[in-house]
């Protein structure tokens, strides 16, 4: 009996993560391939091959190697034991002999043993040689017609070589597999953005939406799509249906107020921004934000306090917003309230320099 330790390779993140790509986990475990033993040497060939997965299993990965080419020596099945070198080398970084293993499987198989054309895939995607890649992916994927990653990994290779137009086709083909798959809807919807299909994009994540209704985020990523596409108003609806779900999520409400100021809608953002620091004060971005629309608005009061709470939570750009409400009350000649924001600049940022010089510029 020939045994071949069939590994298979798979990404570790979602979109973008190529470079760790390991092999597959489908494959992992050590699949018996049964043969007809005719004699004694493939009996011995069986034996050097479970010896071989065993230290393939301890990490032991050039031991194994010269074992499994004994075995082949000896008779055993020529795919299996080129596969298993493959897997070894995959495994010591060295690419280009798994890649000359994997091809010798490939052969031996008459191309029609699907893991290592995964595999290969995959050395290829890690040597950078792209349209070989894409070429490999396509050969498997006709053996493999359902298999998800092998798509996801295809349009990653498209992606590589700047084939938006195919990277978009085999994420597709992904989701018609496995809608189920909350990561292919981003994927999907990121893939239709990059060709400009918004209304694609927006499809996608209506029907993950519908399909998770437990997954709220959709409605935050559908206000992003619509934001990218500068319908300011349906990403103002889409960042609200969120909140009626979640009503104190402070992410989704910042990007809401970021939007509607985008729509010049500074006063409603300045509320929001608000409510965001009753539920956490410690926000320290959406108190800047909120002290600069202040400022902007001329609602010193207002701006002020937003700075003080971003400075209590050590937030660096409150000094400017201290600075700038100073230099404001300079200009109008209020020389007292323009060092008054200096000096409470001070009590948070005491090892700033440049405070120590502006007050003392200021001081009678």
């Amino acid at each position: 009996m020939t045994r071949i330790n069939s590994e298979f390779k798979i990404q570790n993140s979602k979109l973008g993560c190529g470079e760790g790509r390991s092999l597959h986990k489908k494959w992992i475990a050590f699949v018996a391939l049964v043969f007809v033993a005719t004699s004694f040497a493939a009996q011995s060939s069986a034996d050097l091959m479970d010896r071989a997965n065993a230290l393939y299993r301890e990490g032991r990965f050039k031991q194994a190697i010269i074992l499994y080419e004994k075995a082949e020596q000896r008779g055993a099945d020529p795919i299996a034991s080129s596969f298993n070198v493959a897997n070894s080398y995959f495994q010591t970084g060295k690419y280009p002999e798994a890649a000359a293993a994997y091809r010798k499987a490939v052969d031996y198989s008459e191309g029609k043993f699907a893991p290592a054309l995964f595999n290969l895939a995959s050395v290829y995607f890690r040597l950078k040689q792209y349209p070989e890649c894409i070429a490999t992916y396509h050969r498997a994927l006709k053996l493999e017609p359902e298999n998800v990653s092998g798509w996801l990994y295809l349009g990653e290779a498209y992606g590589k070589t700047g084939d938006k137009v195919g990277a978009l086709r085999a994420i597709e083909s992904a989701y018609r597999l496995d809608k189920s798959d909350v990561s292919l809807v981003y994927q999907l919807s990121e893939a239709s953005i990059a060709l400009g299909d918004y209304d694609r994009a927006t499809q996608v994540i209506r029907e993950g939406y519908s399909a998770h209704p437990e997954e709220t985020d959709f409605l935050v990523y559908l206000g992003d799509v619509y934001r990218l596409e500068k319908n300011f108003e349906e990403s103002a609806g889409a960042y609200r249906e969120a909140l009626s779900v979640s009503p104190e999520d402070v992410n989704a409400m910042y990007k809401l107020a970021d939007v509607l100021v985008e729509d010049g809608k500074n006063f409603v953002a300045m509320d929001i921004l608000s409510n965001i620091l009753q539920i956490k004060p410690d926000f320290a971005d959406a108190a800047i934000f909120l002290g600069n629309l202040a400022y902007d608005a001329k609602f010193w009061e207002r701006s002020e306090a937003a700075y003080e709470l971003a400075a209590k939570a050590n937030s660096p750009e409150a000094v400017f917003g201290f600075k700038n409400l100073s230099y404001e009350a300079k200009l109008q000649k209020r020389t007292a309230e323009a060092l008054r924001y200096l000096e409470k600049a001070k009590e948070y940022y005491p090892s700033d320099m440049t405070l120590d010089a502006e007050i003392l510029d200021l001081s009678p």
